[in-house]
């Protein structure tokens, strides 16, 4: 209650914090975020991972930012792709029916399922090769109808 009384009053002690021994992590900027690739597969993938969602992994594709997300680690043979070169990465990456497939510098693999590109347009990473396709809405004799009623 004293307690309480000193804060209303305007005469409770302020006494700041030490920044010695203080445990919090300032707020990551996006421009740390850039992936080293001179590491293991365990190292990119806790990298990915604990930059996922804010402010994101990154890494620079035919000169343009693509932001990874979904990382998981992949303990099996090399599946077959389509290679991706990634810049400062020693081996191109493989974008296989799952995801991107990157490689740590230890021959392990990681697998991406998401990227996000500049203009914040997201993918599934399967998808970064497939054309986007534009599909003409096709309506029926009554939606024709409907529409120029709506008109």
């Amino acid at each position: 209650v004293e307690a309480v009384h000193l804060i209303a009053d305007g005469k409770a002690p302020r006494i700041p914090q030490p920044k010695e021994g203080a445990t919090y992590e300032g707020i990551q900027k996006k421009e740390n975020a850039e992936i080293s690739w001179d590491q293991p597969a365990a190292a990119l993938h806790n990298w990915i991972r604990g930059h996922d969602k804010v402010p994101g992994a990154w890494a620079t594709i035919d000169g343009q930012v693509v932001t990874f997300y979904g990382s998981s680690l992949l303990d099996a043979s090399v599946p077959a792709g389509q290679e991706l070169a990634i810049k400062g990465a020693s081996r191109p990456g493989l974008v296989t029916k799952n995801g991107l497939v990157v490689f740590g510098n230890d021959g392990k693999m990681v697998l991406v399922r998401s990227l996000q590109f500049e203009d914040g347009k997201m993918i599934p990473a399967s998808k970064y090769f497939s054309v986007d396709e534009a599909t003409a809405l096709e309506l029926t004799e009554e939606e024709k109808k409907m529409a120029e009623d709506i008109r």
